[in-house]
């Protein structure tokens, strides 16, 4: 999991802020100690290296990821899976390798697809979980998210009221600007080696979350494949969205749709989107140009849509962000 934070923030003379920021040290430290799969002794890797049927003592805040990643899994059908760790692995995009690796890719496409939510049984009240069936998890796609979150809650415990939380883009705002104003976010434009802001949207106590296929992949045969994994296809992302970007109260909710909506493509993300109340923007690659298909807030009137392609926002914007 990446570790590169930052938080804008207005702060009252009272509030230390040298202790402010060990607080938002500690807090994504303690989730990247818990759910990184790069770090061998991480309880991740500790429920991913158990045996079927064996319980294994977790703590607090990973079973709260568990317990969200499971509810999107079913939601939106496996679309999202935490499930992928092995695919993730044999592509090159883990802990294991850096390049595909050809046995690792057929030995996980030939094993028995089940889902996550099929897979795993928790039992949060004992603090505890059990793998019914040899699965390895990867919580990447999620994580990030509960990072921002828990950075918001400190901020909101040391008595921060305007804030902008970031963690490798996903975002979150606490309130708006001191001044009242919304905080002013770039929403990345889908062009691999390129930074460039597609447009501009306003946040006041929301979180937005990009997942992408620009920005890592792998090229095979000479078409190239996402970083993000199908785990139905057991394959990588290979479609004609580029990006999707969904707004939501919570980071960790965010983080996690995003994900599975643009897994589930073109025809299924938008209708699976739609089904779930989302708001989000779908950016498509249709024959050399960008094609935007948005819902809720992404789908309002461009003289009222948040949205900014062609005006100055308020504020200076966030860097542009995806994963």
């Amino acid at each position: 999991m990446g570790t590169r934070w930052s938080v804008s923030c207005d702060v009252e003379p009272e509030i230390a802020t040298d202790a402010l920021h060990q607080a938002l040290a500690a807090a994504v430290e303690q989730v990247d100690r818990q759910m990184s799969p790069w770090k061998p002794d991480s309880d991740l890797n500790r429920l991913n290296q158990a045996p079927p049927d064996h319980w294994v003592a977790l703590p607090a805040q990973i079973l709260q990821v568990l317990t969200r990643a499971l509810d999107i899994s079913r939601l939106s059908s496996g679309a999202f899976d935490p499930a992928v760790g092995a695919l993730v692995d044999a592509w090159g995009f883990g802990a294991v390798r850096d390049r595909p690796d050809a046995a690792a890719i057929r030995a996980a496409a030939q094993a028995t697809y089940q889902p996550a939510h099929q897979g795993l049984e928790l039992d949060a009240l004992a603090g505890r979980a059990c793998k019914r069936a040899p699965v390895q998890l990867d919580l990447c796609g999620i994580a990030k998210g509960y990072a921002v979150d828990q950075m918001a809650a400190v901020l909101q415990r040391h008595g921060v009221q305007h804030a902008l939380v970031a963690l490798d883009g996903e975002l979150r705002a606490v309130g708006s600007q001191a001044d009242g104003q919304p905080w002013a976010v770039a929403v990345e434009s889908p062009q691999p080696g390129r930074r460039a802001a597609h447009g501009v949207i306003e946040l006041q106590d929301l979180a937005i979350a990009t997942s992408g296929d620009y920005r890592r992949w792998v090229e095979v045969g000479g078409v190239r494949l996402s970083h993000t994994m199908d785990a139905r296809r057991a394959a990588p992302v290979h479609h004609a969205v580029a990006s999707v970007t969904v707004l939501a109260r919570d980071c960790m909710s965010a983080d996690a749709w995003a994900t599975a909506l643009l897994v589930a493509g073109p025809g299924e993300g938008p209708a699976l989107a739609q089904r779930m109340g989302l708001e989000a923007l779908f950016l498509l690659r249709r024959e050399g140009r960008w094609v935007e298909l948005g819902l809720g807030r992404f789908a309002a009137a461009p003289a009222a849509n948040p949205m900014a392609h062609h005006h100055a926002p308020t504020a200076p914007p966030a860097p542009p962000h995806a994963r």
